[in-house]
């Protein structure tokens, strides 16, 4: 028994030696590991380029936002030191008027005044599906 067992393991180790463990066979397992190397290198510069890619357009954006708040402010800004804002501002909060100008002064509006013109709620319509508002749609 012990005899059989070994000279299975003989021939095994002849087996491997002769033609799996040639020098051909290393190298090319030695070739396919470094592809797979390479390839997994690849796909993660490029997922991580792919990152950093949306994460610069993102700053653009936002860069490109901040831009024209700066201008709107400035615009705002200028605007605020014109004569006319001025003297619109003098009218709404100091009561001010122009040369030639006759200020009225109104009374508060009546309750019967403020009610007369709201609107009235539109009536609820029935609840119709999608499918029969389409054929109404489409064939009058």
């Amino acid at each position: 028994m012990w005899l059989k067992i070994q000279t299975f393991f003989n021939r095994i180790r002849y087996y491997a030696k002769r033609d799996i463990f040639t020098l051909r066979n290393i190298v090319t397992v030695i070739a396919i590991l470094i592809c797979f190397y390479w390839a997994v290198g690849a796909i993660n510069s490029t997922s991580r380029n792919w990152g950093l890619e949306e994460k610069l357009k993102g700053k653009q954006l936002e860069a490109a936002k901040i831009e024209l708040e700066v201008e709107k402010n400035q615009l705002e800004q200028q605007y605020y030191q014109t004569e006319e804002y001025q003297e619109l501002m003098a009218r709404i909060k100091l009561g001010k008027k122009a040369k030639d100008e006759t200020m009225v002064i109104l009374p508060a509006n009546s309750e019967d005044a403020r009610t007369r013109y709201i609107k009235i709620e539109p009536q609820q319509s029935e609840f119709r599906s999608n499918f029969s508002q389409w054929l109404d749609f489409l064939f009058g």
